[in-house]
């Protein structure tokens, strides 16, 4: 039997309402717990046998106006109306990308600056740098500027070095942009680093063709930092909740490895640098 999640949600938040909640008068004998089928049907607005079609699985594909009405109808908050949404395979109008400038809270950043042995960013779906704390300013210290990643790939010089398996990294670049593309295909910032991109990289234009689609893996990086050498970190993201699309990254090297003294010499030096040179970052 096929799984019906949709029908399962929408009887399980029938059965915890009652007619009281939502304003309308109990009548006859009820057999089971909470709103009849009928009544929901009558607050949202649609047919009692479409809304039974609903609840059976029977009609799996109901519009962004019905799901709208049916989320008023059984008083679901945003997390559960967002789940309706799902379960519906649609998207909430309202939680669509507005393409605003895309702000990094203070209480991120704060939790951010409280890993200092370990690299720290958030990122867009752009790849855009929103935040680094002090080690990731380390890290990243032989791009100028440091903005993006997708540009500091292909773009700036310092990434053919940086990178010890530049093809792989940069594949792996294409492949998130493409899976950027599949969530906000209008999105100007995106459209218009790929022209970028597209212009002044042929690898870029060729990968970008290929139409490879993937988020980001768990495979370590490799990395070559002209300061401390060799680097093999691990990492891991986090999509950030109250801002779809924006994501922490956290790189871990290997306690007591050769990667983890050269992170620690590495913020040494930046610590030094940064107390000679009290420069600001422009992300912080």
């Amino acid at each position: 039997m096929d799984d019906n999640h949709l029908g399962d949600f929408l009887r399980a938040r029938r059965a915890g309402l009652q007619p009281e909640d939502v304003g309308m008068a109990s009548y006859g004998t009820r057999r089971v717990a909470g709103l009849r089928r009928e009544e929901v049907a009558v607050l949202a607005g649609v047919n009692a046998d479409y809304y039974t079609r609903l609840e059976q699985g029977r009609e799996r594909n109901p519009s962004p106006q019905v799901l709208d009405a049916l989320s008023r109808a059984l008083h679901l908050d945003a997390d559960a109306r967002a789940h309706l949404y799902r379960l519906a395979g649609a998207t909430p109008s309202d939680q669509r990308p507005d393409h605003t400038a895309e702000r990094v809270s203070p209480a991120l950043r704060q939790l951010m600056d409280g890993y200092p042995n370990t690299p720290a960013f958030v990122m867009s779906r752009a790849m855009d740098l929103l935040a680094t704390n002090a080690l990731a300013d380390a890290l990243y210290a032989p791009f100028a500027p440091r903005d993006n990643l997708a540009r500091m790939t292909f773009l700036d010089p310092a990434g053919r070095h940086f990178y010890t398996d530049w093809n792989r990294a940069a594949q792996a670049t294409v492949a998130n942009l493409r899976q950027a593309a599949g969530f906000d295909p209008d999105d100007p910032r995106l459209r218009e680093l790929v022209r970028t991109l597209t212009e002044h990289s042929a690898d870029f234009s060729r990968l970008w063709n290929s139409h490879t689609v993937r988020g980001k893996t768990q495979n370590a990086k490799h990395l070559r930092h002209p300061g401390v050498g060799p680097l093999s970190l691990t990492y891991q993201a986090f999509d950030v909740r109250d801002a779809p699309g924006q994501q922490l990254v956290i790189y871990h090297a290997e306690p007591g490895s050769p990667s983890a003294q050269a992170l620690h010499l590495l913020g040494s030096l930046h610590a030094t640098r940064h107390q000679t040179e009290p420069h600001p970052h422009p992300h912080r």
